[in-house]
């Protein structure tokens, strides 16, 4: 199973994941989104210990998928997803990121994002079939 990376903040970054998710499903792909792990309303009625749970639920994810694919736009990666990325990383698990962003976003001029999270990549995918095809390796 894939666990589906990425901010949630935005209308626009919900519809793009929601879009990935649909692609990765059609490819035959058994996906997990953090989006969904939450029902509307739940992490408001948490208050004070939303932070806590949203990271155990979240954990618990990660630890049943095998694969994470992390989409990494942005003039930083998202602090949730880099926090993904390094635990998925550390548990051994394989993580593909997908940046479509034009922006050198990296510490090097080689780098394409932060180098502790493309070292934790298997690879860095610039569009979505070329994320398809590393999927498929």
């Amino acid at each position: 199973m894939i666990y589906l990376a990425g901010p949630l903040f935005t209308a626009a970054e919900q519809d793009w994941l929601r879009s990935l998710k649909a692609t990765l499903i059609e490819h035959g792909h058994e996906v997990c989104w953090p989006f969904e792990l939450f029902r509307s309303g739940q992490i408001a009625e948490w208050g004070p210990i939303a932070p806590r749970r949203i990271m155990e639920r979240c954990r618990e994810a990660l630890d049943r998928c095998d694969v994470v694919v992390a989409w990494l736009d942005g003039t930083q990666v998202d602090d949730g997803t880099a926090w993904e990325v390094g635990y998925a990383h550390a548990k051994g698990k394989t993580v593909h990121g997908v940046r479509t962003d034009s922006r050198q976003a990296g510490d090097t001029q080689h780098s394409v994002v932060n180098a502790m999270i493309e070292a934790s990549c298997r690879g860095i995918a610039r569009t979505v079939p070329d994320l398809l095809s590393a999927l498929r390796r």
